[in-house]
This record gives structure tokens, sequence and C-alpha cells, in this order.
């Protein structure tokens, strides 16, 4: 059995009490004081995530925007230095290797966020296919990243730094000392809906800023957040988790982010299908339901017709802490996907009412 990894900030979780439990390789917090209360507290004020165990790639060199664009879904020749954008980095086949945010340095210089579970796997797959055209590094081991999220969380953050914030609008990032950290990369990007920052410190540095923040957050109500309340927050966002709503087999025209894709920037990998999937059109769509008689359907369970036949699959399900209602994502027949459309869940071998609603869940407006 493989050894776990630890993040900068283990220490500081087992300090504070957290539950502590395997995930993607490391022993992360799940929970600290619960999960509807953290919820609660990252809608309301402000929480601190650690996710440090997500993956940095650097991507540089004269030739470094054409290999990025090569690699991604995304146009990064339409952004400017010091912004960042969503993207998706495909295989073959149109399917997700992985969902990424991508920052740009400069024409020369990219900087790529991962998921922690892909990062050997991402690492590999963007090497390989880049060549010799752009050097390619994988600076993941370098870093501690905290996630600020919540209305009250600029306010926070603009208390530890010089750096003036106001301007440092959604999807943007600026760099500078935070708490006395230098050359931490202040981005104004997160996964919950609401206002916030994802931190990237050096990592020996990185349980320092961690509680510098809790210590100067203390009257805004701060507190630490695990990993149960990020799932329930971007759930309600219908944020896609990869691994369970996108994945190799599933396209991001399927997954209803047709948005990510711009298919006349030019090649890249995987472009050829998703042409012919916007000429020919999807059959199955990633859609957000409504469980009307209020039990959870979990990931994996079938969405079924009502003869009993399987139609589709949940991908991600909760009891909603903000809304009070039992919320899923899953794909179904695009004939059943329209917003009030009515499909049966199979649940524990008994069909639940679940009706197709529009998403997000939770409308907070397009925040980080």
């Amino acid at each position: 059995m493989t050894a776990l990894s630890r993040t900068p900030l283990y220490d500081v979780h087992v300090k504070a009490g957290a539950r502590i439990v395997p995930f993607a390789g490391y022993e992360m917090p799940v929970q600290y004081k619960g999960v509807m209360e953290e919820h609660e507290t990252v809608r309301t004020a402000v929480g601190l995530f650690d996710v440090s165990h997500m993956g940095e790639v650097e991507i540089t060199g004269p030739n470094a925007l054409a290999a990025v664009q090569k690699l991604v879904t995304n146009d990064a020749g339409a952004i400017v230095d010091g912004q960042a954008m969503y993207t998706g980095l495909l295989n073959d086949r149109g399917g997700f290797v992985d969902d990424l945010v991508v920052y740009r340095f400069s024409a020369t210089r990219f900087f790529i966020c991962v998921n922690a579970s892909n990062r050997v796997k991402d690492f590999t797959w963007m090497k390989e296919r880049t060549g010799a055209t752009a050097q390619v590094t994988d600076l993941s081991d370098g870093f501690a990243q905290i996630a600020v999220q919540g209305p009250k969380a600029a306010t926070l953050v603009q208390r530890l730094t010089k750096v003036e914030l106001a301007p440092v609008k959604n999807y943007h990032f600026a760099l500078g000392s935070v708490a006395g950290v230098d050359n931490v990369i202040i981005s104004r990007t997160g996964y919950t809906g609401e206002d916030g920052f994802e931190l990237y410190a050096p990592g020996a540095k990185g349980a320092a800023l961690w509680e510098a923040l809790m210590d100067k957050g203390a009257d805004l109500g701060v507190k630490p957040i695990g990993l149960g309340a990020r799932d329930t927050l971007r759930l309600e966002m219908k944020y896609a988790l990869y691994g369970n709503d996108i994945d190799d087999d599933h396209t991001p025209l399927e997954a209803g982010l047709g948005w990510i894709v711009k298919l006349q920037k030019g090649d890249f990998i995987g472009r050829d299908v998703l042409l012919r999937q916007k000429e020919q059109g999807v059959t199955r769509k990633l859609v957000g339901l409504e469980v009307e008689d209020g039990r959870i359907a979990r990931h994996g369970y079938k969405v079924v017709d009502a003869s009993g036949a399987v139609t589709g699959e949940v991908t991600s399900g909760t009891q909603s802490p903000s809304l009070k209602k039992a919320i899923a994502m899953a794909y179904v027949p695009t004939a059943v996907s329209a917003v009030g459309s009515q499909v049966l869940v199979d649940i524990r071998g008994k069909p639940a009412p679940a009706r197709v609603v529009k998403t997000p869940f939770l409308d907070k407006g397009k925040k980080g």
C-alpha cells in the first residue's frame, strides 16, 4: 500500500482538531467542527481551505503560448498577462484528461494548476505532447496553496498585503508579499461561488501564512474549512469535480462546458471530435437535478426510465445546506435534459422522482 503524503499544513490541521481522511493520495482534513457550520461560514463570512495537494506545472520558452494552445480547449491567446482561465485538457477522444486553471505571466511563461489526483498523469501528458516545443516543469512540491473564500475574504487578505486587491478582478492575479511571505501568487479564483483568493506560497511558508490569516481574520469570523464543505459549496454552484462529473469518457460539450471550448482558435488535442459532436449534437448532457422526495442521490446511482431501464447516471449529490433540498448532477439523455423535465433515480432499489432544474442551484452570479 502506497504511503499517503502530507501537505505543508498537515500539523496545523491536527492541532485544530480536524478529522483527517485519505484524499487524492494525501492525508487531508474532511471537517473541523462540522460540514454544515463550515459551509455556512464560507457563505456568510470567510473560510480557509488547504488546497496544497493540488499540482502546479509551468510551461516556459519562446513557444510556450503555442504549446499551451495545442494542449487546452480555451484560448490562451485571448487572455492578457496577469489573467487566468478555466480550461480543459483533453484526450484524443475529446474526453477530459483533467480540468485546469491556466495563469498567463507572459507569452513565454504559463503557470497551470492541476487536480491533485492527476498531478503525475497531467505532467506526463503535457510533457510528452509538448516535446521540444517548450519546457514543461513540475513545480508541485514547492507550493503551499491556501484558498480564502467568502464575502469577507477580500477584507481579510487586504489586511495582510500592500498589493491593492480591488483592481484584481475575477480570474486575474497579482504577485506580492502576504503576511511577510514574499513571492505569493494572489489569484482571485476559487471553487465555492463566493468572492475570494487562492494564495500560492512557498511550501515552507505555508503554515505561517495560514496562522496569520487565522489571527487577522478572527473578528471576521474566519474558520478552517474541510473537504466536506468544499464539496457542498462547489456542488451548489454546479462546479464539476474531476473523477465524478467529468472524466476521460465525457467531453466538455456533454458536460455543459462548451464555453471553455474555442474551436475557432485553431488545432488542439480533441478538437476534431468536438467539431463532429457540435455538428451532430450530443446524446447526453450533464444536468442539475432536484430529488423531489428529499432522498440523496449519490455518485454512481442510476437514472432510469419508467420501465426501470438505465438511461443515465448521477455524478454528484448532496443535501444542499443553503437550499435545504436534495440536489444532484447527472448525465441524462438529451431528450430529457431541458429544465422541467422529469426523470427517475434508482436510490437503493427504489425509484425517486427528480426534476431537471436551472443551474447553478444557488444563484450567486459569476463569482470566483
